[in-house]
């Protein structure tokens, strides 16, 4: 079995047969030639069913995360929603309390129009999961680790819940990666990706995926709902992905390395009231992480003491770390999440978010010490 360093340079990148190219070619036609019965000359009919940049991508997302099939999507929004609108009326859903914003207002304003019914668990908390379950409940989504405040939920244990009331797990991967964690290898049925994140790794790309453990029936409906929805990803996006796919374990390690090193600062600093870390012993997931992920993530968020004035404050001292939204690119990038959320956000108002990018440490350490320290000015 290859390792996921060789998967994701040579997944989905043989040569092309016509040319020989080494860089996979970008197929941009919308529509294929067939014949006068609509004969399928070469596969394809029309680029919103699927075209061969889009296919080399999804192959190599599904053998990167050990699934049987990939399906992929012009957001991660657009992933997440055919996944859950795929869910038959009447169903019931469980979400994690925290959670990417986008996953809320969908449970709350979009699923109930399709008779879904979504409810906030905490996922840390087996025995609140188990007693949320109700005989409907044909889902539970997990993110781990959790979009903002990193909590860590065991997927496995998740897994069994689920598969016990006869119901799927669905796993966000986004903030981990197949480098560092691969749900389906732990008992769940999907993997989602906001492919803009990590994979793209340049802050120029949008997409969303879906990789499933099994192509079965509800694969089967996803892939018929994107096609008539027509959520796909464009060819140059899906080529631009897919190249990002090539550097993807190098970059991990880096943001791994860094992210590690910019936490200790935090956890030690007396401007800071709490840091949200899972590689950090003090972290209540720790142990889970450290069981089911091979590293912790270029994911952080912390607290400052002084409350969001405190924690603006913080984040408009940065000078290398930019404040803007999205993760994954190699610039580190500060949000103050609540702000961005808007009047019905559950993020606490001191929490900043960081996605630590490629700098080298010493540079980002120097650049959040003077941004701290700015506070008691």
């Amino acid at each position: 079995m290859k390792r996921i360093e060789t998967l994701a340079v040579h997944a989905g990148g043989e040569p092309d047969e016509h040319t020989g190219a080494v860089s996979p070619p970008i197929h941009m036609a919308t529509t294929f030639r067939h014949g006068p019965a609509g004969e399928r000359q070469a596969g394809y009919e029309y680029q919103r069913e699927s075209n061969p940049t889009q296919d080399r991508l999804e192959t190599a997302l599904a053998a990167m995360e050990g699934g049987e099939a990939g399906l992929c999507f012009g957001s991660g929004m657009a992933a997440m929603a055919a996944v859950l609108e795929s869910l038959p009326a009447g169903a019931h859903v469980l979400i994690p309390d925290d959670c990417y914003t986008g996953l809320r207002v969908l449970g709350a304003e979009f699923l109930p129009q399709r008779g879904i019914t979504a409810s906030a668990v905490d996922m840390a908390d087996l025995a609140a999961v188990r007693a949320a379950l109700r005989p409907e409940t044909r889902m539970i989504w997990a993110e781990t680790p959790s979009n903002p405040r990193l909590c860590v939920a065991d997927i496995a244990a998740l897994a069994d819940l689920a598969h016990g009331n006869d119901a799927l797990l669905a796993c966000d991967n986004t903030f981990a990666t197949p480098v560092l964690q691969q749900p389906l290898t732990l008992g769940a049925d999907v993997v989602m990706h906001s492919t803009t994140k990590y994979f793209g790794g340049h802050s120029d790309v949008m997409g969303g995926a879906l990789v499933f453990a099994r192509r079965d029936a509800f694969h089967d409906a996803v892939f018929h709902r994107r096609h008539l929805t027509g959520g796909i990803l464009a060819p140059f996006s899906a080529w631009l992905i897919l190249r990002g796919c090539r550097s993807l374990p190098a970059r991990m390690a880096w943001h791994c390395r860094n992210a590690k090193a910019l936490a200790e600062f935090l956890s030690t600093h007396p401007a800071v009231e709490a840091v949200h870390y899972p590689g950090l012993a003090a972290h209540p997931g720790h142990a889970i992480a450290a069981r089911q992920m091979s590293d912790f993530g270029g994911m952080l968020s912390f607290r400052a003491k002084g409350g969001r004035e405190a924690a603006l404050r913080i984040a408009g001292a940065l000078r290398l770390a930019i404040n803007a939204t999205s993760l994954g690119g190699p610039e580190t990038l500060v949000e103050h999440r609540a702000s961005i959320e808007g009047e019905n956000t559950v993020s606490p108002a001191n929490l900043l978010r960081v996605s630590v990018g490629l700098e080298h440490p010493d540079d980002l350490l120097a650049d959040f010490g003077r941004a701290l320290e700015a506070v008691g000015e």
